[in-house]
Order: C-alpha cells, then sequence, then structure tokens
C-alpha cells in the first residue's frame, strides 16, 4: 500500500520505486493527479505572487473579470465538483459561492473580491481538503473529472496572464501617450522573402481528428475520421515582419481586403495594428500576437490565401501517415517540454517561429503548439456523436454560430491543455487573447 502525505503543497510520497509494474493502476493514477494538481497549483501560485491588490479588483476590460475573481473561481469549481459532488461534502465557503460562481454576478460587479491573502487562504483550504479525499476517492471512477478540474485551473490561469498584459499595455499607453506602433510608410517598406514564407502541402486522405482520451474535453470527443482534399498551409505562423507589410500597404485603410462584417468591425474598433504590436518584434521573425478573427481573414485575402479549416490545421499538425494515427502532439508522446514548444509562461513572451526544430510535425509544421494560438476559418460546432460533460453550459451553449474556433495554445498555455486536439474558441472581434494565425490555399 502507498501512503501519501501532503503538507500544503509539497507531496511527499513513499514511491521511489514506482513503476508500472509493482502498482495498479488506481495507486499509479491517484499518483499521477496529486503530482499534476501540485504542479499545476505551484504555477498558479506563482503566478498570483505577481499581482498587488489594486491589480487584483481591477476589471481591464469589460468582457473579462478580475484577476482575483479568476483565483477565487478555480478554488469555488474545485470546491464544488470535488467535494461537494463527489465527495457529498458541504461546501466549505458558502459565502463566496454567489460571487465566484460563473452564473453568479455580472463581470462588472466582481469587483468587490476578498484580499489576497484571504483568497490564498480559500485556494489553501480547499485544496488541502481535496487531497484528503483523494486518498480515499475511487479515482478511476471520477478521472475524467478530475482531469477536467486540472484543466479549468490551467484556462483560467491563461486568461489572468492576458489580462496582466492588458493591464501593462495600458500602463505603457499612459506613460507614452500612445502604443508602439513601428509601421515603416509603403513606399519604405522592404520585404525579404523569408523562412516564413514557406508551405507545406498537405496530401489528401482519411485523418483522425479529436481525442477519446481519458483528458480530452467533452468538445474533443468523439475521435472521428474525416477526408480532406489535398492543400497548402503555412510551415510556420505568420510573423510580425509578415504582417508589417500588410500594414504598411494600407491594410487596415483598404475595404478591398475585409469582408462586410470585418469592415464593420474596424470601423467600429478603430484600430490601426494588433494589439500586443511591438516595432522591436518586426524583424525578429516572432508571430503576429493580439489579431481578432476579422484581421487574420482580411491579412490572409490581401496575400491571395485563406485562413485553415481547424481539420485543415489538425491534421496538419498531428497525423502520422506512416503509422496512420494521430499524435497526441506534433512531435509525438512526450510530454510538452522547453524543447518542443513555448509553453507554461516559461518565457513569458513569444518567441522566433523556427525556434523548436524538435517540436515539427510529421509533416513539418512549426510552432503548432505554444507562442500563440492560432485562428482557424471554423466555427465552433460538435462533433458527430458529441455528448456534453460535466455540464452543458462548458461547451454546448457556445456552438450558437458565433464563436471561431482557435488551435495550438500560446506561450502562457500549460502543458495539461497542450495537445494538437484541444479547442479554444472566442468571437471573432476578440484580440485581447495571445493569438495570431498561418494560412492555407
Amino acid at each position: 500500500m502507498v501512503i501519501f502525505t501532503v503538507n500544503k503543497y509539497k507531496l511527499t510520497a513513499n514511491l521511489q520505486a514506482i513503476n508500472h509494474t509493482n502498482y495498479d493502476n488506481a495507486t499509479l493514477l491517484r499518483y499521477n493527479f496529486v503530482k499534476a494538481l501540485q504542479e499545476c497549483r505551484s504555477q498558479t501560485l506563482e503566478l498570483l505572487t505577481q499581482v498587488n491588490e489594486e491589480s487584483f479588483c481591477c476589471q481591464v476590460h469589460c468582457d473579462f473579470s478580475p484577476v482575483g475573481w479568476h483565483f477565487g473561481h478555480i478554488a469555488y469549481a474545485e470546491s464544488l465538483w470535488l467535494l461537494e459532488g463527489c465527495a457529498d461534502e458541504n461546501s466549505l465557503f458558502p459565502q463566496y459561492r454567489r460571487l465566484f460562481a460563473a452564473d453568479g454576478l455580472p463581470k462588472n460587479q466582481r469587483i468587490k473580491l476578498p484580499s489576497i491573502e484571504n483568497t490564498r487562504f480559500y485556494l489553501d483550504a480547499v485544496r488541502e481538503r481535496v487531497l484528503d479525499c483523494l486518498e480515499v476517492a475511487d479515482v478511476e471512477a471520477n478521472a475524467r473529472l478530475w482531469w477536467f478540474i486540472l484543466q479549468h485551473e490551467c484556462q483560467h490561469c491563461e486568461t489572468v496572464a492576458f489580462i496582466l498584459q492588458l493591464m501593462q499595455r495600458n500602463f505603457q499607453q499612459l506613460e507614452s501617450k500612445q502604443f508602439l506602433i513601428g509601421c515603416k510608410l509603403a513606399e519604405e517598406v522592404q520585404f525579404h522573402a523569408s523562412i516564413a514564407d514557406e508551405m507545406i502541402k498537405i496530401p489528401s486522405g482519411q485523418f483522425v481528428m479529436g481525442s477519446d482520451s481519458i483528458d480530452a474535453l467533452d468538445n474533443e470527443k468523439p475521435s472521428h475520421s474525416l477526408y480532406l482534399d489535398s492543400y497548402l498551409i503555412d510551415k510556420y505562423p505568420v510573423t510580425c515582419e509578415q504582417y508589417n507589410l500588410f500594414m504598411a500597404a494600407g491594410g487596415y485603410e483598404n475595404p478591398l481586403w475585409w469582408s462586410g462584417t470585418g469592415w464593420e468591425w474596424l470601423q467600429s474598433a478603430k484600430v490601426k495594428a494588433p494589439l500586443y504590436w511591438d516595432a522591436q518584434l518586426v524583424d525578429k521573425n516572432h508571430p503576429v500576437c493580439g489579431v481578432s478573427w476579422y484581421e487574420a481573414e482580411a491579412y490572409a485575402k490581401f496575400l491571395g490565401k485563406r485562413l485553415p479549416t481547424e481539420a485543415e490545421w489538425e491534421k496538419a499538425s498531428s497525423w502520422d501517415a506512416e503509422f496512420n494515427c494521430s499524435r497526441i502532439y506534433p512531435w509525438g508522446k512526450t510530454e510538452p517540454m522547453e524543447d518542443f514548444c513555448n509553453c507554461n509562461a516559461a518565457i513569458s513572451q513569444t518567441t522566433p517561429i523556427d525556434t523548436y526544430h524538435s517540436g515539427k510535425s510529421p509533416y513539418g509544421m512549426y510552432d503548432a503548439l505554444g507562442n500563440v494560438w492560432e485562428w482557424t476559418d471554423s466555427w465552433f460546432t460538435a462533433y458527430p456523436g458529441f455528448k456534453y460533460y460535466p455540464y452543458k453550459g462548458y461547451s454546448q451553449v457556445y456552438f450558437d454560430g458565433q464563436h471561431r474556433v482557435l488551435k495550438g495554445g500560446s506561450w502562457a498555455t500549460r502543458s495539461f491543455t497542450l495537445r494538437a486536439s484541444f479547442r479554444n474558441w472566442y468571437h471573432p472581434h476578440v484580440r485581447q487573447i495571445f493569438a495570431g494565425f498561418r494560412c492555407a490555399k
């Protein structure tokens, strides 16, 4: 029998000799859960140290809650599903239910929050009880829910990351009176062909899309076979250098490149550059970051290309034709690490698109996971045979024909939610997330 001892967030266990032959599946699963929960929470608490009391309660954008709410919501969801739902326990902090429930207060009323210290206590108290319950829980029966809650924490922490980035950007604007644009006049632009212009040909044929893995979220299931005609897709995400050509050529002033809804959005938004545009990155082969779907669509049309569908993106990033199977990650089964991609906020910014040679897909697609999310041309819809989990409000309510799919993850995405089958979704006008794109033909 394996004895687990948990002291706050430091795990100790007599598992020095653990392997798949010495222990049963339940023991291994329990150990993996504890290890993953601890690793994820360590990153969450590190993120919390980057926040002061003023920014903790500040709503920086009307579409997003204050960062402090996200930390409290993480504890609330963990208590709701793992303690109240699985262990049939009473809520440890019933006074927080309305405040931190996703369907509680409107976002603009979530500014009256407990202090950072009290929120940390909330996180700690719930987690301590969760780990106690994990000692005796039927982990095999509830494995999917445990993985869901882990990924739920990861997703909210990525939201915190880009909210903090928005705060930093707003501060820079106040300091400098304007944000860095750095776009050169069209006659001054000398756009040099580079590796970023390369496209790869994906042959026609069947591939398996989605995932049936225990950690796959409901919208990734079920996996299914799909036939695609041959197509071309960019080997790399679109870079700042490439996007600068579009800007310098008057891309934001010419309706020729924009769809009707895109041009209407542009007239209202009155933007002239990506949200996180930095002139210092224009010539450094970093992916463009902070663009809406409309901007990505306009750029693609400017070049006589288009955005890939999510199926085209997923096949190019994960299908291994030699073995007739989809890979979890473009490079194989090894979990994401610094040799393969830019994730886990390890660098806390974008990296050049050709940095991770070991992370390319079987077809040779680079930078598919991490760095920046990538817009696709697809609306977020259910796969054939979809069944919601653990509640309708997680994915199903967003199958409304109003959300576009993004793939791949960003530099702030944690490894637990980083895989080729993972699907993100946002309204096409959103540009606050760490999003870029690549093109197809």
